[in-house]
């Protein structure tokens, strides 16, 4: 069965002059003085009206503007910015050498709420991932720095976050929050328009129609049901709009089918698999070092292409559980896959991080994990107590870092496992097995 390749692994080949044959390519646009402005290809979007409150939800919009695209494209362009970031990237030259070097990236983002304190900026976690600066350019040119306000890789999502008292009152006057649609209702054949920072140099419009609709598309760690579209998503788009013929944001445009012999195939993350995702992120309080979560499990993440040939769910294969931590009391067990962490998907250890990041020592949360009985797997609903990160076992707050990333490590070129701990540390066994 051929596996396509999701948004991470372009991502890097891109950087590093690796990209070849047929991908899924993000759309991001990323370059350097020394890699001479490489593309890379992928995009999501995200957006849902939230006026004067940090809840988003899916308005059903039927009207279409009697003035066609143009009028669509007028209306929501106050609700699409640019995003610009910087971040040091290492690199290793022919003698072994390793040194850093500066690159950019750029990127789009929907505005899709604003409090009493700031403006909240929906994006791809690939956009910013990384990412030692962030700034942001809004419909009227102004540009202003921001801040990641969360992510989940997972889902390939991010918010950033502008505060008000930082935005002049021409800005104010020229931005407005997104309007959110109902992705679910949406049909095939409905017309389809992609908007954002296409290669960097401004907001753009392309027009297509819908595609298909629950597209899965097998990704690096994960596999991801999304719209698919005709319209052009080109690098720079990750994060931008897809709206439907009234305005209303549908998806997030994430990725592209890249090939000679392929054109018109662009995907986007359906809004409402995304409002959850951002209402949490918005929403979440900052957790002080003494209050930090603690689970207690170290984990190796399942691959589409893991999960194919060992026969697994996708997911977080437990490779471990601390003895007397919140996982053993709460009867999560070596060999379980988890699958769902407070109801919501969850692939890699990175995604499980992120959503505890959310979380303070002493918080009761449900983690469901996929258990094998007598060759089939069964879904169990463990109820967990978290722990505090400062009480975890030294072996495990500590445990060693190889240094690769998650991507990396689970690309099966490196003989590691791809194993880390639940303090979001990498700890490769480096016995070329998957599992311990």
């Amino acid at each position: 069965m051929r596996k396509n390749n999701f948004l991470k692994i372009t991502t890097y080949a891109a950087v590093f002059g690796l990209i070849g044959g047929m991908s899924f390519e993000g759309t991001t646009y990323i370059s350097n003085k020394y890699i001479n402005k490489s593309a890379v290809e992928s995009s999501k979007t995200t957006s849902k009206s939230i006026e004067k409150t940090s809840t988003l939800s899916s308005t059903s919009t039927n009207t279409s503007s009697s003035d066609g695209v143009s009028g669509v494209s007028e209306s929501v362009l106050p609700s699409i910015v640019a995003i610009d970031v910087k971040t040091t990237q290492t690199s290793t030259d022919v003698f072994g050498r390793t040194y850093e070097q500066d690159a950019s990236g750029s990127g789009s983002g929907i505005i899709v709420a604003q409090d009493s304190k700031n403006i909240y900026i929906a994006t791809n976690n690939h956009v910013v991932a990384d990412a030692s600066s962030v700034s942001v350019t809004f419909n009227d040119k102004s540009v202003y720095s921001a801040t990641v306000k969360g992510t989940d890789s997972d889902s390939d999502l991010a918010v950033v976050e502008v505060p008000l008292s930082k935005l002049s009152a021409d800005t104010l006057s020229n931005i407005k929050v997104a309007t959110l649609g109902d992705s679910d209702k949406v049909k095939v054949g409905a017309q389809a328009i992609a908007i954002g920072n296409a290669l960097g140099y401004g907001t753009s419009v392309t027009v297509g129609y819908i595609s298909a609709k629950d597209r899965e598309v097998s990704g690096e760690d994960n596999t991801m049901k999304l719209l698919q579209t005709d319209a052009a998503i080109n690098p720079g788009n990750s994060g931008g709009a897809l709206v439907d013929s009234s305005g209303a944001v549908i998806g997030i445009n994430s990725s592209k089918y890249a090939d000679t012999s392929v054109e018109g195939m662009g995907f986007a993350i359906p809004i409402n698999t995304a409002i959850p995702i951002i209402n949490d992120i918005v929403k979440a309080q900052t957790v002080s070092e003494d209050e930090q979560a603690y689970l207690g499990i170290k984990g190796t993440n399942v691959t589409s292409e893991y999960a194919q040939y060992y026969n697994l769910p996708e997911g977080i294969y437990v490779s471990s559980v601390t003895s007397g931590s919140p996982a053993d009391k709460a009867g999560i067990k070596k060999g379980d896959v988890i699958v769902k962490y407070k109801g919501k998907d969850v692939t890699t250890m990175d995604g499980l991080q992120e959503k505890m990041a959310l979380c303070k020592a002493g918080d009761k949360v449900e983690i469901t994990v996929k258990r094998a009985d007598n060759g089939e797997y069964k879904s169990i609903t463990c109820n967990v107590t978290l722990g505090k990160k400062s009480d975890a076992p030294e072996s495990t707050e500590n445990s060693s870092d190889n240094g690769n990333s998650s991507s990396d490590s689970n690309s099966g070129q490196n003989g590691s496992s791809g194993q880390y701990d639940n303090n979001g540390q990498y700890g490769g066994n480096n016995n070329g097995s998957l599992f311990n």
